[in-house]
């Protein structure tokens, strides 16, 4: 076998493995391109560190060694990603100011098939839907960096106690201890509704609660669209801190800052192993839709729960392979890859 045979065969070997570990690493870091960047370097520690692969352990687990002090060397400094609601209280209609907060300050949204790998397991791909979803990201981030590797290893991804503890060169008492705290911190701050109850793959009255919500938004309808939110609904808007409770603040909001957006297109997208949609807004200088937002939904008993609009499309659209134009007669643009 020539070298460059040997070569290709080693990329396709480790590529295999790169969905699960950025899934795992954005986990761990809470932001979309540290997550890319922390898997190119497992990737390159690993190509250059292969002739030290003893093969004690599968060359999985041994990837995700890499992977797991890669994050941790970049969580030393204690940066800790979040939401608006995780920083400030809610703002009324009245007092609403858009103030931004630098980008790092934020939990960020991911495509699903950047993160999810296809398990042939329902069951399996339904807990690893969850544990993208922005309300059990959030509360990842308040745990320190080892705890929050344990109860990924232990809880997403059923990794045993003894298989995570080789991986941290630690005991299983001390995994088993990390994880029971861990699991405390995450069951303190756990609020009433913050998980979001959406099927997978979405049942037919979610289905029909979006085709509704794409009509109203899209025909910037009020009424219809206050039908829609449940009434302690929450809307962010990172990167402002800004957030907004019920439907009235939420529409009120919409048709005043928010007026710019009427007439606005929505591309169906997968976000967090949420429902979400890329909204395209009118662009009054060069004619069509220009990209304005990565909207995710929160679902819970036939409403929705959570309407998070992440605003910087520069670097979303791009990442969800999308087009930074819509043309005027365009209606619908199929994802990219």
């Amino acid at each position: 076998m020539t070298n460059g045979t040997a070569t290709t065969d080693l990329d396709a070997t480790l590529e295999q493995y790169r969905v699960e570990l950025t899934g795992y690493c954005y986990r761990m870091l809470g932001s979309s391109f540290e997550a890319e960047d922390a898997v190119q370097d497992t990737m390159i520690r690993a190509w250059r560190s292969l002739d030290k692969f003893e093969g004690r352990s599968s060359l999985r687990s041994w990837l995700y060694r890499i992977a797991t002090n890669v994050c941790l060397d970049m969580l030393s400094a204690g940066n800790k990603r979040a939401r608006p609601m995780d920083l400030t209280e809610s703002t009324p209609l009245a007092r609403a100011a858009l103030s931004p907060r630098p980008d790092h300050t934020w939990l960020e949204p991911m495509p699903d098939n950047r993160v999810l790998p296809t398990p042939a397991d329902p069951a399996e791909a339904a807990v690893a839907k969850e544990s993208v979803r922005l309300a059990f990201m959030a509360a990842l981030q308040q745990l320190p960096a080892k705890q929050r590797a344990v109860l990924i290893l232990r809880e997403v991804l059923a990794w045993k106690a003894s298989e995570v503890a080789e991986l941290l060169g630690t005991s299983v008492a001390s995994v088993n201890s990390a994880l029971q705290r861990a699991r405390a911190t995450l069951a303190e701050r756990r609020q009433p509704g913050e998980d979001a109850a959406v099927s997978d793959p979405l049942d037919e009255d979610q289905k029909k609660l979006l085709d509704r919500y794409v009509a109203a938004f899209e025909g910037y309808d009020m009424s219809a669209l206050t039908e829609l939110l449940h009434e302690d609904a929450i809307m962010t808007m990172p990167p402002f801190d800004l957030w907004l409770t019920g439907a009235g603040d939420i529409t009120g909001f919409i048709t005043t800052l928010g007026a710019p957006c009427a007439g606005s297109r929505l591309v169906p997208v997968q976000v967090n192993g949420l429902p979400g949609f890329a909204q395209y807004k009118p662009d009054p200088e060069n004619g069509g839709f220009a990209p304005w937002a990565i909207q995710a939904l929160e679902i819970s008993d036939g409403r929705i729960t959570g309407f998070h609009c992440f605003l910087d499309t520069q670097r979303w659209f791009p990442l969800f392979g999308l087009p930074l134009r819509l043309e005027a007669e365009t209606d619908e643009v199929e994802q990219g890859a």
